[in-house]
């Protein structure tokens, strides 16, 4: 295996195909690094070492004597590029064996393939972006709702970034002048920082990251969905719900009980969020095997999810069951639908319900209009999409936060300001870390791996 560094890695000049190989119009071949002109130009049938930056040429792919295939090949040259290198793009006709054959002349005119991700991890280390803005690059390749793709671009463009440099900054300057105050004494001219000034600055700092995470919530759902969980026990029309939101028949509807034994899934938009919906089999005591495994997983599903949706039967009274879901989703957001509206009611339930019923969609607007008051959708969808969405930002916020409540314990106990630094420090590295002016290298390939070739 060869073993290569960093440094020979950013050295190289890389290629890979960024668009889907397979039957197309076209297929676009990047590469990118120092010699990237040189290595396409041994290839085309036109002088590009000597293009104006941001030019397209005409010509032809050329192997020896035998022409590979028309295309066109724009010139980017460094510094004004993604990569902050020079970038070639090949474009060449759609087609398996014509763009890899482009490839191969390339990589065997002195390119190499280039890593996933590889062109964004380059943007990022050559600081054309920082690391929130390398991730939303992946966000919005991934985004599958057009509130998704306005928060992924509103992310690429910086502002959450400078959001979180602007806390960095106010942690520099706490920082700075308990270090002053240290090194300097002797001074009378200088800020004399106190445990007073520090707990105003350090309280401000909790109010700001509680924000942003209580915020961060609206990101998860803009770009993950709200997994929502249709629970109840047989024959109360959970499978006609699913069947019905997604206006698909996915799930088996008959009037046997236990009809659903494992887990069906659809999905639907609601104002652009994604709700990721899950039917479960019926709760109830059984002496079935197979039903019981359902059954098991049914509940195990409960703590995951982000919104229930608990479906009772109208014209029947609470039983056991019943009860039993009610108490073990009453911590959740949830949902009551009670269905088959039609028939004398015998449920009652001291807390708002949305009525239904599965065979004239009776309630279903309601019960979508309940959801997006439930999770603000209409304030979220209406905001200016300035959210935190990755699981380990919104984990590296709330250690934060921890470190920032040991503070103010800290300060309850007459801590001297030298020992306040140390962790102060650790809030204005972490913070560091999230836009990526200090990072873990095997953290940084583990984000990059997860991009597509070419990206």
């Amino acid at each position: 295996d060869i073993i290569l560094l960093e440094g020979d890695i950013m050295e190289d000049t890389i290629a890979a195909i960024s668009t889907s190989l397979g039957v197309g119009a076209v297929s676009i071949i990047r590469v990118s690094g120092e010699d990237a002109i040189r290595v396409v130009d041994k290839i085309f049938d036109k002088n590009i070492l000597n293009a104006q930056s941001h030019t397209i040429h005409y010509g032809h792919i050329i192997d020896n004597n035998d022409v590979i295939d028309e295309v066109l090949v724009s010139v980017m040259k460094s510094p004004k590029t993604f990569t902050r290198e020079n970038i070639v793009e090949v474009n060449c006709h759609g087609g398996i064996a014509t763009t890899n054959k482009v490839l191969e002349l390339i990589l065997r005119n002195g390119a190499r393939l280039a890593l996933p991700g590889e062109f964004t991890k380059r943007a990022f280390l050559n600081g054309r972006i920082d690391l929130i803005e390398a991730e939303s690059v992946m966000d919005l390749i991934n985004a599958k709702t057009e509130s998704s793709r306005k928060m992924a671009m509103s992310n690429l463009s910086g502002k959450v970034s400078n959001m979180i440099r602007e806390l960095r900054n106010k942690m520099l300057d706490i920082i700075s002048n308990i270090e002053v105050n240290i090194d300097y004494p002797e001074y009378e001219d200088i800020l004399v920082v106190t445990n007073d000034m520090i707990e105003e600055s350090v309280s401000n700092l909790k109010n700001q990251l509680g924000k942003i995470l209580k915020e961060a919530e609206n990101g998860k759902i803009i770009k993950e969905g709200i997994k929502t969980l249709i629970i109840g026990r047989p024959n109360v029309g959970k499978s006609s719900i699913l069947n019905k939101l997604i206006d698909e028949d996915k799930a088996i509807v008959t009037d046997i009980e236990g009809t659903t034994r494992d887990i069906v899934e659809g999905n639907i938009t609601i104002d652009g969020i994604l709700l990721n919906i899950i039917d479960t089999a019926g709760v109830r005591e059984t002496s079935n095997i197979v039903e019981k495994i359902g059954v098991d997983k049914s509940l195990s599903l409960i703590n995951d999810a982000d919104l229930i949706i608990l479906v009772l039967n109208n014209n029947e009274c609470l039983n056991k069951d019943d009860l039993m879901l009610l108490e073990s989703t009453k911590n959740k957001k949830r949902i009551i639908f009670i269905n088959k509206c039609d028939l004398e009611s015998k449920v009652s339930i001291d807390e708002e319900v949305v009525y239904g019923n599965t065979i004239t969609n009776d309630g279903l607007d309601n019960l979508k209009s309940k959801i997006k008051e439930l999770f603000n959708i209409d304030g979220i969808i209406k905001s200016d999409m300035n959210y935190l969405s990755s699981a380990t930002h919104i984990s590296t916020l709330k250690e934060c936060l921890k470190i920032v409540d040991d503070i103010l314990i800290a300060l309850e106990n007459n801590l001297t300001v030298d020992m306040l630094e140390i962790d102060i420090k650790k809030i204005w590295e972490l913070l560091g870390n999230l836009i990526g002016d200090s990072y873990d290298e095997e953290l940084l390939d583990n984000l990059f791996s997860k991009f597509c070739l070419g990206k």
